[in-house]
């Protein structure tokens, strides 16, 4: 029973690490091409969503324990899809920032909460293996989404590219929202807190 559940959390979280080799594949090029990036410029931008993930993930963890690891999940999933979407629309390098930003926290809640979804699902003596089935879902994903980035980007161009990665993570999303709530995890404490 729990390797179903499983399975259908990763199936759920798949259309991100897709997206996710997708976007990023391309994302240095769009920056620096398109928006006009220096080298430094380009590393700023990633420097800014790694410090906002880095500053709060433990607060996110908490929120998680605190309202359930589910509901976090959804919400890192569409900042995601609202980041990848978001970069097909900017003509200027500041608000890339921003969206560095929402994808640093999305991160961050991603990273809290699925390890622990796992841990809660599979028991004691699989969760190594789980934790290994879940590394797999990502190189999967960027197995097939830079290759995919690159094939997109060369013919349909890289907004439009960013377009279809944001769509790809709303299937996640839609998929998450009808399944986490039939998974076997349990409800957080009534006394969690996040201070």
């Amino acid at each position: 029973m729990y390797k179903k559940s499983l399975y259908t959390l990763l199936l759920g979280v798949f259309p991100l690490l897709l997206c996710s080799g997708i976007v990023y594949s391309v994302l240095p090029l769009y920056i620096s091409n398109e928006l006009g990036a220096s080298t430094s410029q380009l590393g700023a931008v990633y420097m800014v969503g790694a410090f906002v993930g880095f500053m709060l993930a433990p607060y996110l963890g908490k929120l998680a324990d605190r309202r359930g690891k589910q509901i976090v999940l959804l919400f890192a999933m569409g900042g995601f899809g609202v980041a990848f979407a978001a970069y097909g629309t900017l003509s200027s390098l500041a608000p890339v920032y921003a969206v560095q930003a929402v994808e640093g926290a999305s991160w961050a809640a991603m990273g809290a909460t699925v390890p622990a979804l796992i841990a809660d699902i599979v028991p004691d003596q699989e969760r190594g293996w789980a934790m290994g089935v879940y590394e797999r879902t990502w190189s999967l994903g960027w197995i097939g989404g830079p290759l995919a980035g690159g094939l997109l980007a060369q013919h349909v161009g890289f907004r439009l590219t960013f377009v279809i990665g944001g769509a790809l993570v709303m299937l996640g999303i839609f998929w998450l929202w009808r399944s986490l709530r039939k998974l076997q995890v349990p409800p957080p404490p009534a006394s969690a807190s996040c201070a």
